[in-house]
């Protein structure tokens, strides 16, 4: 069992900052490829940014690619969200989720991979 924690969601201006953070707890964190995926009112999930389980390989959407930056500290069990330049548009709730049982170096952007998930952080980015 892994349980995941998000923080660092708020309020931010059209062009500004925020970086969101997942504290993971529970299992080995190095064993998780890790992702981030966001949910507008009235939208499906969406898949933003996955990193591998060792941190070098990554991918991201393409309307966040250039802005968003997803990283990891396996010492710490955490995972970031770096996001700059943000749009009004980005808007939504964001969660992170983990998946086990993969290789080092596979990243996944399905989100019905992936098999524990955090409760949410809200992100709200004005004009």
């Amino acid at each position: 069992q892994v349980r995941l924690v998000e923080s660092g969601g708020g309020l931010a201006q059209a062009g500004g900052s925020l970086r969101l953070s997942c504290a993971a707890s529970g299992r080995t964190f190095s064993q998780f490829g890790m992702g981030w995926f966001r949910q507008a009112p009235g939208k499906e999930r969406e898949f933003v940014a996955a990193i591998s389980r060792g941190g070098s390989n990554t991918k991201y959407v393409d309307s966040v690619k250039g802005r968003f930056t997803v990283s990891r500290n396996n010492r710490n069990n955490m995972m970031y969200l770096q996001m700059d330049n943000v749009e009004p548009e980005d808007t939504a709730v964001y969660y992170c989720a983990a998946k086990g049982g993969i290789v080092m170096s596979t990243v996944i952007i399905d989100p019905a991979s992936y098999n524990y998930w955090g409760q949410g952080t809200q992100v709200t980015v004005s004009s």
